[in-house]
């Protein structure tokens, strides 16, 4: 019975922490995009999106924490939400400082999914640009000041985005730091699903629309069969019933 009411708290906790955990994100990557964008900004506007950063930051591991408390078996919370503690605690290494980035999108992916519930495909999608997005923003923060780096802007910083998670691989534009190294490996291994289904869904689509266009005009689908297979049952109880009454009705 108690491990039930844990699992009905965690539960209530998790709903009601789900619009505001998104918002908090979504801030997140805005105040972690603005000062890379804007190399150039006012130093105290800088220290005014560092402060948010670490401030939202801490939020999170304080919502994990919370959770944790929650769960019935707090061994197993932890043993199952292993990537969500590794993406809390190991930023506070200067060369995986990018990994919070992938905290905020864990916290969207975990309702954006529930949201799209039905629309895989308007999931995915939006999933694969906003990745490409954030890796673009998490590669240009790590190579931008490198003497040897080649990514020293957004735009090349998202073509190189592009081309690293559809596998082209040009090799016109590389990571040179170790940060922007691990940044290509997670964008690979997170990218290569998501574009495959992408990929395979417009490929499906368009065969789809080629087929329908293909088919001979006049050929009845079974949707237009069961439509007019009711609308003749509909016309014959109409014509018996207008018999009843015929049959009925006495003389005038």
């Amino acid at each position: 019975m108690t491990s039930d009411r844990s699992e009905d708290r965690l539960r209530a906790w998790e709903h009601a922490t789900a619009y505001p955990l998104t918002a908090l994100s979504v801030l997140f990557i805005a105040v972690y995009a603005w000062p890379i964008l804007d190399p150039e900004m006012h130093p105290l506007w800088r220290h005014l999106c560092e402060a948010t950063d670490l401030a939202i930051w801490a939020l999170f591991c304080i919502e994990y924490l919370i959770r944790m408390s929650l769960a019935r078996d707090r061994r197993r919370f932890i043993r199952s939400h292993w990537f969500d503690l590794a993406v809390l605690v190991l930023p506070v290494l200067r060369p995986l400082r990018a990994l919070r980035l992938l905290n905020a999108l864990r916290v969207i992916n975990r309702h954006a999914v529930a949201w799209t519930r039905g629309r895989l495909a308007v999931y995915v999608i939006a999933a694969t640009i906003l990745i490409v997005l954030v890796a673009g923003l998490a590669v240009l923060e790590a190579e931008r000041g490198h003497p040897d780096s080649n990514i020293q802007s957004y735009p090349a910083a998202l073509w190189w985005a592009v081309c690293t998670i559809t596998t082209v691989g040009y090799g016109d534009l590389y990571p040179e730091t170790l940060e922007g190294r691990m940044v290509a490996v997670a964008l690979m291994i997170g990218g290569l699903g998501l574009i495959g289904f992408t990929t395979g869904s417009l490929a499906s689509w368009i065969v789809d629309r080629i087929s329908d266009a293909e088919r001979p005009a006049g050929t009845a689908t079974r949707a237009d069969v069961a439509l007019l297979l009711r609308e003749i049952r509909k016309l014959q109880a109409e014509v018996s019933d207008l018999k009843s009454r015929t049959h009925t009705d006495p003389d005038p």
